[in-house]
């Protein structure tokens, strides 16, 4: 799991996403059910590539994931990112592995 701290490494990931499917989490270093999320997120086994950010530290990047996506903020928020789009995301605790594993599922990307 690799930390997203600047908007080009976030636009290579987005990029990225073009050539394999990525999961993303926006996560608030301040908020208890972000902390739950991400411990779900970084245990949660996958060969996919995961990133993840601090909201409040990355607030640039987080911006510009919101304005990228046409997805309203919230935190936590993960998402499935392919083809340069998001095809999946959820907030809070909908933020789980059978969750993760539905939205793949409905992408075909199992």
């Amino acid at each position: 799991m690799k930390e997203l701290v600047t908007i080009e490494e976030w636009k290579e990931v987005l990029e990225k996403s073009k050539e394999e499917p990525i999961l993303v989490l926006k996560h608030s270093t301040t908020c208890p059910i972000s902390t739950h999320a991400y411990s779900r997120f970084e245990d949660y086994e996958t060969t996919m590539p995961k990133f993840w950010l601090k909201v409040r530290e990355s607030r640039p990047v987080s911006n510009e994931i919101e304005a990228d996506l046409g997805v309203e903020h919230q935190s936590p928020q993960a998402f499935i990112l392919k083809d340069g789009a998001q095809v999946w995301n959820a907030s809070h605790t909908v933020i789980t592995a059978n969750e993760i594993n539905r939205g793949l599922a409905e992408n075909n990307l199992n």
